[in-house]
């Protein structure tokens, strides 16, 4: 049996993609004839062939074979084989296509069941997760956070699609590149020099500002976001106005006090959040450090009075 002198493999996620190492083989071929798993497209761009019953076809030695069909009965027979690279963000086509088997039906019972509504305390808790790999520099724990967090960007969007007003994951994609193409036209449009990351920060404000059409330095702040974050983006937001640090909230009251730690600690180039993320992490090893040391003695950690806690608490 004759097999094609060359099979180039074409990536199943993007198939339109021709690699440059088959042009030479295409140049020189004298037939070039592609499966039923090609593109029209591609066909057509290779000057290629399609014959009836083309999987069962079998070229002349002269040929080369394209397909997508890493399995295809000529791989192991032909004079060499090239494999197109999969292009950077194939593996999240393939997790669209997941998300979507999920929640189509014949699908997941429990995925079909989510709403974004239902989702909002996932999203929260995996932005958290993400949040602690980081702090804490793990960075296997970083990658599977991460997966978690694109998790729910599949998810909304997979939803978005099936509402009255549908959006699907290439619409906000699409909108998330004409952001970022619009904000950055030193890069894109080559009609700005910045050269500092400060310089970019201020000229992205004024972007978005004229973009949004904002009246206020302190409009679009999602008053959703946990209370020290907020304080510290208020107090970027108003700072970067001009806003006088005398003017920061001060009173008696804990929400006041707590205001002017968080701002007063913005200011002073310190992530409120983080210090306070940090102090409470601290405070739960040390209640950690109490009940092990109880429980060397004998006690039980889940039972402790106040008496017991002072006595093992770390001075």
């Amino acid at each position: 049996m004759t097999v094609p002198r060359t099979v180039v493999i074409l990536s199943v996620t993007a198939p339109q993609v021709l690699p440059a190492a088959a042009l030479p083989a295409l140049r020189a071929a004298e037939v070039v004839v592609a499966d039923e798993t090609v593109p029209d497209d591609v066909v057509a761009a290779a000057g290629a062939s399609r014959p009836a019953g083309a999987s069962a076809y079998v070229p002349l030695h002269e040929e080369v074979l394209l397909t997508t069909d890493a399995g295809h009965w000529s791989v192991q027979r032909a004079t060499a084989v090239i494999t197109a690279p999969a292009p950077p963000g194939s593996a999240l086509v393939e997790a669209v296509a997941v998300m979507d088997r999920l929640r189509s039906p014949g699908g997941c019972p429990w995925d079909a069941e989510q709403t974004h509504a239902s989702l909002l305390q996932y999203l929260v808790e995996e932005c958290y997760e993400l949040y602690q790999a980081i702090e804490d520099d793990d960075r296997e724990a970083m990658r599977e956070e991460l997966g978690d967090v694109l998790l729910q960007v599949l998810f909304h969007a997979r939803i978005a699609g099936e509402d009255g007003d549908p959006f699907d994951i290439d619409d906000v994609a699409g909108d998330l590149v004409a952001k970022l193409v619009g904000r950055h036209p030193h890069v894109f449009a080559g009609s700005e020099s910045i050269d500092t990351a400060e310089r970019q920060e201020r000229r992205w404000e004024e972007l978005k500002r004229a973009e949004k059409q904002r009246e206020s330095s302190v409009d679009g702040v999602p008053l959703g976001q946990p209370a020290v974050a907020l304080a510290a983006k208020l107090t970027s937001r108003t700072a970067r106005a001009g806003l006088p640090p005398a003017l920061l909230p001060e009173g008696p009251g804990v929400g006041e006090q707590l205001f002017a730690l968080a701002a007063r600690a913005k200011l002073a180039g310190v992530d409120p959040e983080a210090e306070l993320r940090i102090a409470a992490r601290r405070f739960a090893e040390t209640v950690r450090e109490a009940e092990r040391a109880a429980s060397r003695d004998g006690l039980d950690p889940h039972k402790l009075d106040a008496e017991a806690w002072d006595r093992y608490w770390p001075r």
